[in-house]
């Protein structure tokens, strides 16, 4: 279920103070969620005032031709509620193709979020790696130097 905030706009404290191309899709996102808000309210609007003047219409008078006007006046208010009603249908389309994609979106931010991690620890593991190979390349030429240095290495009569 898709809970709208119809307060501020949804955003706390603007666009967090980020400037270019972070603060324009954050600004983009809040004129979005103003105008899909407007849209909700006329088209659920148009259908309660319908409604509500199609129950007042619905009595039985006498008279033929009031009768007539009402019927049309009825038929009237009936296809203004049907074209609300497609409209907010439309609107809930629109608002599940944006969930779908601004998940996707989420999602390849995400994924280049951990990539962008797995690229510094490989970073980090090399270096490591190669201090490690450093150091051990220094301590075996210390080894070799006393090892070949030693009277050990040289045969004893």
């Amino acid at each position: 279920m898709l809970k709208m905030n119809k307060g501020g706009g949804g955003m706390v404290g603007g666009a967090g103070g980020v400037a270019g191309p972070t603060a324009a899709a954050a600004a983009a996102a809040a004129q979005k969620q103003k105008t899909l808000l407007q849209r909700v309210d006329t088209d659920v609007g148009g259908l309660i005032d319908n409604f509500g003047f199609l129950v007042n219409v619905a009595r039985v008078n006498d008279p033929p031709v009031r009768n007539s006007q009402e019927s049309f006046m009825m038929e009237m208010r009936a296809a203004r509620m049907v074209q609300a009603a497609d409209s907010l249908l439309k609107l809930v389309s629109e608002l599940k193709q944006t969930a779908v994609f601004s998940g996707f979106a989420s999602l390849n931010d995400h994924v280049d979020q951990r990539t962008d991690e797995f690229n510094k620890l490989t970073e980090d593991t090399n270096s490591i790696l190669t201090r490690i190979g450093e150091e051990t390349a220094a301590s075996l030429k210390e080894l070799e130097h006393h090892y070949y240095s030693s009277t050990i290495r040289t045969p004893q009569p």
